[in-house]
C-alpha cells in the first residue's frame, strides 16, 4: 500500500487526473458524485435523500421506473411497458391501440410473467471473490474460482436476508458487489395512454427533438393479494422541470464500453457493429414480410418490429462516433497516457503492462468465430427459445451449484422457470414465420455444412422442419412445460416432442460456442481487464464511474436547451407544438392524433410543458427513469435521447455538443390525466390525497 501511495503522489504531478467531466457519468450508490454536486451546483444530499431514491427505484421489464405513492403506484414510460400492455391486450381489445384506465384497484389488470426489483442493500465483495483466484495458474482456472466463490456468497447471502443477492461485476472485474433485491412478482396495470399519443411521430421523430410524446405508463406492485406497501416513494411535482434546474436521474443504464481497450473498441467497429446491423435486419425484415399478412399479424409483429427500428438507429449513431477520426484519436489518447504512466513504474509495469496485449492477442481470435456466434440460435422464435431453455434446465440443474451457467444458479432459478412458465401469448404463424426465416437466413450466412444447420436442419428444408417443430410441439401448454421441469429426465430423450427435439438438437453446438468464448474472450477480458482496472485505480483513483451494465446508477445534469445549427432550441416543448406539428402534416401517419386527444383541445392548458431536454449522462435502459429535484420530487420520466447523443455508448458526449436526454414533463402528464384521460382517481393518488 505505501508503494501504491507513493507512486500515486508521483504520478499526479506529472499526469491529469482522469475525472468525470461536466455532467459525465452514471455512477454507483456506493459512490455517488457529491464533490461535483457541491462544487458545481451547491447540492449536498443526505444519506436518506440517497437512501430513499434508492428504493423508489424499482426495475421493470429490463428498464427504470420510480415508486410515486405509498401503495404501490409505479411511473415508468409506455414503451417500457409496451410488451406488459400486450400481454393483457387480445384481437378484440387492443389496449395498445385503445388505452387503458383502472378507476380501483379492482379493476387493475394483472400482467402474466411481470416483476419489480429493488435495490436494498450493497456490500462491496472484491477481496473475497479475487481473493479465491489469486493462486490459480490460468485465465479459465482464475474465471472458475471465482465462479465458485460467487455462487457461495450468493447462497450464503440468500439464506441469510431471504432476499434475490446477485454479485455484479464492476470495471471489467476490477470490483465486485453483491446486490440485494426485493423481488415484487404481483404486477398490474393502472393506466395506459394509447401508443399513438405515447410514440407520436413514430420513427421519424425518434431520437431528435422536438418531441411531443405522452411516453408514459402507470403500473402497481402487489404483494399479497394487496397493493404493496412503498414508503420510499417520490412526490410528484405538480409544476415539474423548469429551465436551468439541477436534476437527478435515478435508473438501470444499459450497456456503455467507455472503458475499452483499442483492441476492442476496433472490433467493435470494424467487425461487431456491423454483424450486428445484420444481425437485425433479418429479424425486423421477417417481422415486416409476417406483418402484410393482416391487421391481426401487424398487431402481433408491431411491438417487435418497434424494437428493432429503434435499436438499428441506435447501432447506426452509435457506429458513427465510432467512425468519428476526431473521437477515435481521444480514445487513443487516453489508452496511451495510461500505459505511458504503467511503464514509468516497473512494479505496475510487472503487474499490468501485459493486460493490454493480452486483451488484443483474444481478439485477434474473435472473427473468425463471430458469424457462428451471431448466428448459431433459435431466439427468433419464443417457443423455440423456451424448448431451449427447458433442454438447459435440465442439464445445468443435474450438476452442483457453482458449476452451472451462471444465470442457472439457485439463487436465479426462480427468473429461468417464471420465463419458461410465462402465460403470454404465443402467436404459432408468426413463430413459424419468423424461425423459419431465421434458419434460412442462417444457412445463407454459415453454409449448409456449418455444425448448427447440420443440427437444426440436417439435408431438410427450413420451413419442413419448422412447420414440424411448431404445429407439433405441446409447449404451447403451460401444464407440459411444468411436467417437463419437474422430469427426472435430465436429458429428455424419452421427451417425444418435436420442439424439444430442435432444442437438443442444436444445444450441443450452442454450448460448445458459449464455451469458446467464454475461454477464449471472456475469461481473458476479465483477468486482463481486471489488471487494466487496477492500473486505472493506481494512476487516477476511483475518480470515474465504471460501465453501464444494467444495474442501478445515479446521473444528473441541468434542464437546458441548446443550440443547432445556429438555432436555438428550447428546454421545453407544450401541447401547443403537439397539435401544430400534427396539423402541419395532415395527420398523416405518424403524425396522427387519438381521438380523445383531439376532443380535448379546447379543454387543455396547451401552453402546458410537455417533453424536455436537459443534460444528464443516460444511455437505453434509462426510459422510465424518474427525474428528480433537489427536493426529492419527480419532475419528469426519462424517455429518450437525441441524435447528438448516440455514441455516448464508447465516450461521453459534452452538453456543448447538443447532446441532452428528454423526458416526459410531470406537469404534463397531469394535464393530460386530468383533461385528456378524466383521470381523478388516479392524479388524487399522485397528489397524496
Amino acid at each position: 500500500m505505501k508503494k501504491i501511495a507513493a507512486l500515486l503522489l508521483l504520478i499526479s504531478i506529472t499526469i491529469p487526473a482522469l475525472t468525470a467531466l461536466a455532467d459525465e457519468g452514471m455512477w454507483t450508490f456506493d459512490n455517488p458524485p457529491l464533490r461535483q454536486w457541491k462544487e458545481k451546483y451547491g447540492f449536498e444530499p443526505t444519506k436518506e435523500w440517497l437512501d430513499r431514491i434508492r428504493l423508489a427505484s424499482p426495475k421493470v421489464n429490463g428498464a427504470s421506473a420510480g415508486f410515486v405513492s405509498p401503495n404501490g403506484l409505479i411511473a415508468t414510460n409506455h414503451h417500457v411497458a409496451a410488451s406488459y400492455i400486450e400481454r393483457v391486450s387480445s384481437k378484440e381489445r387492443n389496449l395498445m391501440k385503445t388505452g387503458f384506465l383502472a378507476r380501483n384497484y379492482q379493476d387493475e389488470l394483472k400482467i402474466p410473467d411481470a416483476s419489480a426489483s429493488v435495490l436494498v442493500s450493497f456490500e462491496d465483495v472484491t477481496k473475497r471473490v479475487n481473493g479465491a483466484a489469486v493462486n490459480a495458474t490460468s485465465d479459465s482456472e482464475a474465471a472458475s474460482k471465482r465462479t465458485m466463490e460467487i455462487s457461495a456468497i450468493e447462497k450464503d447471502c440468500a439464506a441469510l436476508t431471504k432476499l434475490r443477492c446477485e454479485v455484479i461485476s464492476f470495471y471489467s472485474g476490477g470490483e465486485y458487489w453483491l446486490y440485494r433485491f426485493k423481488i415484487y412478482t404481483d404486477i398490474r396495470l393502472v393506466m395506459a395512454p394509447e401508443e399513438q399519443a405515447a410514440f407520436f411521430g413514430g420513427d421519424y421523430d425518434n431520437f431528435t427533438y422536438p418531441r411531443h410524446d405522452l411516453d408514459f405508463t402507470f403500473l402497481r406492485a402487489y404483494e399479497e393479494g394487496r397493493p404493496a406497501s412503498t414508503p420510499n416513494y417520490l412526490k410528484w411535482s405538480e409544476t415539474g422541470a423548469k429551465e436551468g434546474d439541477f436534476v437527478v436521474v435515478s435508473g438501470y443504464p444499459g450497456s456503455t464500453a467507455r472503458l475499452l481497450t483499442i483492441a476492442q473498441l476496433v472490433y467493435q467497429r470494424d467487425i461487431g457493429n456491423p454483424l450486428q446491423k445484420r444481425v437485425w435486419q433479418l429479424r425486423r425484415a421477417a417481422l415486416e414480410e409476417y406483418s402484410k399478412r393482416g391487421d391481426e399479424e401487424f398487431r402481433q409483429a408491431w411491438p417487435a418490429m418497434r424494437s428493432f427500428a429503434n435499436s438499428l438507429k441506435r447501432l447506426d449513431g452509435q457506429q458513427e462516433g465510432l467512425l468519428n477520426p476526431r473521437n477515435f484519436a481521444r480514445k487513443e489518447a487516453e489508452e496511451r497516457d495510461l500505459r505511458s504512466a504503467v511503464e514509468k513504474n516497473l512494479d505496475l509495469q510487472k503487474r499490468y503492462g501485459s493486460a493490454w496485449d493480452n486483451i488484443a492477442a483474444a481478439y485477434g481470435k474473435l472473427p473468425a468465430m463471430s458469424a457462428r456466434l451471431a448466428f448459431s440460435n433459435i431466439s427468433a422464435s419464443r417457443l423455440a427459445s423456451i424448448a431451449l431453455q427447458i433442454v438447459n434446465f435440465k442439464i445445468e440443474t443435474a450438476k452442483p451449484d457453482a458449476q452451472r451457467f451462471p444465470e442457472f444458479r439457485d439463487q436465479r432459478l426462480k427468473s429461468v422457470e417464471s420465463a419458461i412458465l410465462s402465460p403470454a401469448p404465443i402467436y404459432l404463424n408468426m413463430e413459424e414465420a419468423l424461425l423459419a426465416a431465421w434458419l434460412r437466413d442462417a444457412r445463407s450466412v454459415l453454409g449448409p455444412d456449418d455444425p448448427f444447420i447440420h443440427a437444426a436442419l440436417g439435408n431438410s428444408e427450413p420451413e419442413a422442419v419448422v412447420r414440424k417443430a411448431v404445429r407439433g410441439t405441446a409447449l404451447i401448454d403451460l401444464e407440459f412445460r411444468k411436467k417437463l421441469l419437474a422430469s427426472k429426465d435430465n436429458d429428455l430423450s424419452s421427451v417425444n416432442d418435436p420442439m424439444i427435439e430442435l432444442a437438443r438438437a442444436v444445444e450441443p453446438i450452442i454450448r460448445e460456442l458459449r464455451i469458446w468464448n467464454e475461454r477464449n474472450i471472456i475469461d481473458i477480458e476479465t483477468a486482463n481487464g481486471t489488471k487494466i482496472a487496477e492500473a486505472r485505480f493506481a494512476v487516477y483513483g476511483k475518480t470515474i464511474p465504471p460501465d453501464a451494465n444494467s444495474q442501478l446508477r445515479l446521473e444528473y445534469g441541468t434542464v437546458k436547451g441548446y443550440e443547432e445549427d445556429t438555432t436555438l432550441v428550447p428546454y421545453k416543448t407544450t401541447f401547443f407544438g403537439l397539435f401544430d406539428r400534427a396539423f402541419s402534416f395532415n395527420e398523416k401517419p405518424p403524425f396522427d392524433l387519438p381521438q380523445r386527444i383531439k376532443d380535448s383541445r379546447n379543454q387543455l392548458n396547451l401552453s402546458t410543458p410537455l417533453n424536455f431536454v436537459y443534460t444528464a449522462d443516460t444511455i437505453g435502459g434509462n426510459s422510465g427513469s424518474p427525474v428528480i429535484n433537489k427536493e426529492g420530487e419527480l419532475v419528469g420520466l426519462n424517455f429518450d435521447s437525441n441524435l447528438q447523443k448516440l455514441s455516448n455508448r464508447y465516450w461521453y458526449i459534452d452538453e456543448s455538443d447538443g447532446a441532452r436526454a428528454v423526458g416526459v414533463h410531470s406537469a404534463g402528464i397531469l394535464e393530460a390525466l386530468r383533461v385528456i384521460y378524466d383521470a381523478k382517481e388516479l392524479i388524487n393518488e399522485l397528489k397524496g390525497k
